[in-house]
């Protein structure tokens, strides 16, 4: 077998960058994050353009699409961007105002039932046997304020982080950071999808000019399938969403459970993290329902996990689990292993990554078979 001194050279350069990736770990780490760091707007800016395009090539497959007329062609892109954006908008909107009125009064009522409720469990405790000898216990407990006392725990918490100005100005300067990042973001996703077309025909240039064709060909396929992964995959999971926060909150208005309209929105749109994101906005709601009535909290625990078993055996299989095409092994391992790595956002692209590499390999696979 002849060996070409340009593989030499290639592998002999790979082992080196590999050298250094290994051996300066921590400075490469640390680049690596500052560079992410400085790029995050325009990170939020491609992921924003890529669930915008999905609402966007909706709408322009309905603009009018027999339609040759100048005015229509040229309308066709800003007007179908602005509809794409004005449904994201209502979208959040919707959600916002279902949750928040009703989360706000739902905090209020426990603030202003903490008092009672442990003044009532130290009343029980004095009378029980296992405390009625306990003089030192009756002593303590007797005329405690406990809404003064919580307000003291509060205080000095925020006095143990730094003190209350401390935690006002990062707190602000946290959320004027993100909202700066997010504001750049959706600029650059306006300009992103604005030149959707424009980029496409420069990156495939780009590829054809500078690559050679198969690693062309292979660059174009690998796009294509996360592409096809990443669109089934979110058009799947937000239709699965929508279904499952509508029969949440169906359920329980028929049942007579408090919050309907707010933990039907919560828990759909929790459900957009693969496998634990119901259970978890399921979790919310019992807590806001047992300010209410602890037998319809538990009975709305019993009703979630019913409908969540209806939910993932009939639906989520048909409209998420046949769209990207993993078994369900595979879901469960890349959301452990998606959210081991990165969390919540870890959560929501393992699933799909997943569904990539594991389309590729079994199309490679059976290429070799056939061939063999």
């Amino acid at each position: 077998m002849k060996i070409e001194w340009k593989t030499c050279l290639r592998v002999g350069v790979s082992a080196f960058a590999l050298f250094l990736c290994i051996h300066y770990w921590d400075e490469f780490s640390s680049l690596v994050s500052l560079f992410v760091g400085a790029a995050g707007p325009l990170i939020t800016g491609c992921v924003i353009a890529y669930v915008a395009n999905i609402l966007m090539s909706f709408y322009e497959r309905h603009y009018f699409p027999a339609s040759r007329s100048a005015a229509v062609v040229k309308s066709r892109r800003p007007v179908c961007l602005l509809c794409a954006f004005l449904t994201a908008a209502a979208i959040v909107a919707l959600l916002l105002w279902l949750v928040l009125p009703e989360l706000a009064a739902c905090v209020r009522l426990i603030v202003s039932e903490v008092p009672g409720a442990l003044n009532t469990v130290a009343e029980w405790l004095m009378q029980t046997e296992l405390f009625a000898d306990s003089r030192w216990l009756t002593d303590l407990l007797d005329g405690v304020n406990w809404r003064e006392t919580i307000a003291k725990v509060i205080d000095l918490l925020f006095s143990g982080l730094g003190g209350t100005v401390s935690l006002a100005a990062n707190v602000l300067t946290s959320v004027f950071s993100s909202a700066v990042n997010l504001v750049l973001g959706l600029i650059f996703a306006l300009y992103l999808l604005s030149a959707r077309d424009v980029l496409r025909s420069q990156l495939e240039r780009l590829s054809k000019q500078y690559l050679p064709p198969r690693w062309a060909a292979g660059l174009r396929y690998v796009l294509s399938t996360l592409n096809s992964c990443f669109h089934s995959y979110i058009v799947g999971q937000c239709t699965e969403a929508v279904i499952l926060g509508a029969l949440c909150s169906l359920g329980m208005t028929i049942f007579g459970f408090p919050y309907a309209g707010m933990i039907g929105a919560l828990v759909g749109a929790m459900a957009l993290i693969p496998i634990a994101g119901a259970y978890v906005g399921g979790g919310v709601g019992f807590l806001l329902i047992l300010t209410v009535s602890p037998l319809k909290a538990v009975l709305f625990v019993v009703y979630l996990v019913i409908l969540q078993q209806l939910e993932g055996n009939l639906i989520y299989p048909r409209v998420v689990g046949g769209s990207i095409g993993l078994p369900g092994i595979w879901v469960l391992a890349a959301v452990t292993v998606g959210g081991g790595v990165a969390g919540i956002t870890g959560m929501l692209f393992a699933v799909p990554l997943t569904a990539a590499l594991y389309r590729m390999l079994k199309t490679d696979l059976h290429r070799r078979e056939s061939a063999a």
